[in-house]
């Protein structure tokens, strides 16, 4: 059976420890698009941050579980309360990947949400949402950092 983790791949043209860098300053990029708010942080290994979104019903809390510096940054959801589908816990055991690669002089940034998969109620809004977040947030923000 092939992998149906959700998985979307991004360019830009700055190096990779600053995409890096970039990734782990969450709330560079990661907010803003409604009413988000955070708590803690995400720098180091065992570090956490929670998310809110909208009304705050909607909810996660990330550990960061895995850094090799300018190569890979992951994520283990912790707690989830996912306010528009029945399974609010989806996320719940995930966990979200971002590998870092320099390719023809560009850098190719992977994410992975492992464990989001086509059987989750929230798959669709959630794939379209990260989509969102990777090519256009965490673009802009990189490309920002490095101005």
């Amino acid at each position: 059976m092939s992998n149906q983790d959700f998985t979307a791949t991004v360019w830009v043209e700055q190096r990779p420890a600053e995409a890096y860098h970039t990734i782990l300053n969450v709330r560079e990029w990661w907010s803003g698009l409604y009413n988000e708010s955070f708590e803690g942080v995400s720098e180091k290994l065992g570090d956490e941050f929670s998310f809110r979104a909208g009304d705050g019903a909607h909810y996660t809390k990330q550990k960061l579980i895995e850094l090799i510096p300018g190569k890979k940054v992951v994520w283990l959801v912790t707690e989830a309360n996912l306010s528009f589908v029945d399974t609010t816990d989806e996320w719940e055991g995930t966990r979200i990947s971002f590998e870092i690669f320099e390719d023809a002089g560009k850098t190719k940034i992977v994410f992975t949400h492992i464990g989001l998969v086509p059987a989750f109620e929230c798959y669709d809004a959630c794939s379209t949402g990260w989509a969102r977040y990777m090519q256009e947030r965490l673009v802009h923000a990189i490309t920002k950092a490095a101005a």
